[in-house]
């Protein structure tokens, strides 16, 4: 009873931001946590709210069919923007910090499109939990003053979920990351290669429920596969037999399995950066 009354004020706080910034621009990825903030910025605004949706390559077109879907069911007005991250050579190059050129792009654009509605707000889905993980978007964000309502009033990804879950919300699906994170850092980013993984991840729906989380992480020849061991095993041999022979023919040699399961990719490059093996001195 105490946690539902911590997550009431939490959410009246979501309101009392929204309702005192009269309208706003939400970046709409069609994740769990900006289709609530969309739903909730709507309630509040109405037809000063709009939501924008980026089409691109490094987005799975799935995503955004729900994303139409979605903003179609509530009544927004939902605005499809094509971006080409691929003309940013430091994005291609992708380092640690390549989500900060993929949001730059994105609110770049974001910004135009509020100046021409008359709109002095931006507003992105980022929640408390996401200051856990890497996201060099942040900076990106707050170089284009974007406002994150979410994290403001304190709602993590569990309290979302028990919000979305009351707005009939799908709240079970899984988080969503851009097609560009199944790319190790440091190898350059293609349109092959994305389009393989896209390919890949699209053979693994077939075989697994849409509210399963797993990633098809590329490495070159290899495809290692991120998922939890309950739901691989769910699996039948002659499943497992059809999917890898599926997978080859998209274009990769081997076909693996990780036992550590899902690790998002900022907190797998903690991770590595924590247990990398320390230097041994040199004494002449």
């Amino acid at each position: 009873m105490r946690e539902g009354r911590k997550l009431q004020v939490k959410f009246l706080k979501l309101k009392e931001q929204l309702n005192n910034l009269g309208s706003a621009v939400v970046a709409y990825s069609g994740g769990v946590d900006s289709s609530l903030l969309t739903r909730v910025a709507f309630d509040c605004l109405g037809k000063n709210s709009v939501a924008v949706t980026a089409k691109s390559i490094t987005y799975s077109p799935q995503e955004l069919k729900e994303a139409k879907d979605f903003t179609k069911s509530i009544g927004i007005k939902h605005l499809v923007i094509n971006t080409d991250e691929f003309k940013n050579h430091k994005f291609v190059n992708n380092q640690k910090d390549r989500c900060f050129y993929c949001k730059q792009e994105l609110f770049s654009r974001l910004k135009n499109i509020a100046a021409g509605l008359g709109i002095k707000y931006i507003l992105d889905g980022t929640n408390k939990d996401d200051v856990k993980d890497i996201r060099p978007g942040k900076k990106a964000a707050k170089q284009f003053n974007v406002i994150s309502p979410l994290e403001d009033a304190g709602l993590g990804k569990k309290e979302i979920r028990a919000l979305c879950q009351e707005f009939g919300i799908n709240y079970q699906k899984p988080q969503g990351a851009c097609l560009a994170s199944r790319i190790p850092f440091g190898e350059k980013i293609t349109r092959q290669n994305i389009l393989k993984v896209r390919k890949a991840e699209e053979l693994l729906r077939n075989y697994f429920d849409d509210n399963i989380l797993f990633r098809a992480r590329h490495h070159n020849s290899i495809l290692r596969i991120e998922i939890g061991n309950k739901d691989w095993t769910k699996l039948k041999k002659s499943d497992i037999n059809s999917l890898v022979s599926k997978l080859k023919k998209v274009g990769y040699k081997y076909i693996t399995l990780d036992l550590e399961g899902y690790v998002p990719a900022g907190l797998r490059q903690i991770k590595q950066q924590i247990f990398r093996p320390k230097r041994r001195r040199k004494f002449a």
